[in-house]
């Protein structure tokens, strides 16, 4: 893959560990590395990843084996539970420790709380560095001290405005922060939480953006064969997530009855099923194609590894990406991730409620209210609204996919 997908100076450490356990590991883990074993330089040149080697160093001022032991928690050596904090407050760091046994007796998993760490001991790192201590207990000891450590809060805030790359970023740090000094308070440790009070830092708005439909059009015109229609319709039409189409089988198509769908026994929300409203054609194309082939396991995006049933779902969003750049498909400069793909299916689904919503008008007008959302909901059964919905869906998405 092109180096140049990757934005490595504009993003921050904290982001640079999200990328490797969300890229890098999971595709060493599939070509059979061991999971805590350090990648070498030579296989990140040969995968296109040697721009973390200038990332980490030129941004963040670690040698490239210090951001995986430390960072990343890689290597026998360095304990993933207890990695250094990059503070030299011995008191602190106690509470910071409190703190993370605290959070350990909890549901989050270790990869969770190894990105927190980061995110506070960035955190803690450049308050040390703006107002000469990491000793954040002390300055909210009591009330009078509030004003004062609000300023001092907002002013580590501007820091790291400035050096992460989407508000989604912020947001985790912001969440983070704040969950510690809430503990602090909880615990006694303090009188008050600088997090809860206004500061400039403006981090209400998620970074959700959607394809649009002239953008799907480009990528299904950009296809080059069924396989990678699937990938497109899949997210962009069934709105499925990565992991879903890539772990999808012949057991979960139902192509026979009057309205074709997917079942799911086990999905991030419970059981459930998925309306094939447009581009089940491709579906049938694409189970009558592996058919053929022998000793066919019945996985739809079946993997050329023999040790694996199917690609990973981070192999799902590097497919997606390569057919974006081929079909000239950015946003704000960047390749699209797969993710985007879905929320243009949420985003058409959305308009599709509101187009027989306004159909209905006249409905509520004839029944005396000035509400039709009414009459979706109480005067329509269940079979009926779904019918009105996948008809405006279709109308929707064969716009965009038959756009160019």
């Amino acid at each position: 893959m092109s180096e140049q997908t990757y934005t490595w100076s504009r993003k921050s450490l904290d982001e640079l560990v999200t990328f490797y356990e969300c890229t890098i590991g999971p595709e060493r883990q599939q070509e059979g590395y061991d999971p805590d074993e350090i990648p070498s330089y030579q296989w990140l040149v040969e995968h296109g990843y040697s721009g973390l080697q200038y990332a980490v160093r030129e941004h963040h001022e670690m040698t490239l084996s210090a951001f995986f032991r430390q960072a990343v928690g890689l290597g026998d050596d360095v304990s993933r539970e207890t990695p250094s904090w990059p503070i030299d407050n011995e008191q602190m760091v106690e509470y910071l420790e409190q703190y993370f046994r605290s959070q350990q007796r909890g549901a989050a998993a270790e990869s969770t709380l190894r990105s927190k760490r980061s995110r506070l001991g960035q955190f803690l790192h450049h308050y040390q560095a703006l107002h000469g201590t990491s000793a954040i207990v002390s300055r909210i000891a009591t009330i009078d001290d509030q004003p004062e450590e609000i300023q001092r809060v907002t002013a580590v805030f501007d820091v790291l405005d400035e050096n992460l790359a989407s508000n989604d970023s912020k947001r985790r740090y912001r969440s983070d922060v704040d969950d510690l000094y809430s503990w602090l308070v909880d615990r006694g440790y303090g009188t008050f939480n600088p997090v809860r009070y206004d500061h400039e830092w403006d981090v209400g708005k998620r970074d959700n953006p959607a394809l649009s439909p002239l953008q799907v059009g480009a990528l299904a015109a950009a296809t080059e064969n069924i396989e990678e229609r699937l990938i497109v319709l899949g997210l962009c039409a069934w709105g499925l997530r990565r992991s879903e189409l890539a772990a999808l089988s012949v057991e979960n198509v139902e192509l026979q009855a009057e309205s074709p769908y997917l079942s799911f026994t086990t999905r991030k929300n419970g059981p459930g099923t998925v309306a094939l409203i447009y581009g089940h054609d491709v579906l049938s194309d694409r189970i009558a194609q592996l058919s053929d082939r022998q000793e066919w396991n019945g996985y739809l995006l079946p993997s050329p590894n023999a040790q694996c049933d199917h690609v990973t779902g981070e192999t799902v969003n590097r497919r997606f990406k390569s057919i974006a750049s081929r079909a000239h498909v950015r946003h704000q400069g960047n390749l699209p991730t797969s993710k985007m793909g879905r929320r243009f299916w949420y985003s058409a689904y959305a308009d599709a409620v509101e187009v027989v919503i306004e159909r209905l008008q006249s409905v509520a007008h004839e029944q005396g209210s000035s509400d039709p959302m009414v009459v979706f909901r109480n005067y329509l059964s269940e079979e009926k609204r779904r019918e009105y919905l996948r008809d405006v869906m279709y109308d929707r998405l064969a716009e965009a996919f038959e756009k160019i």
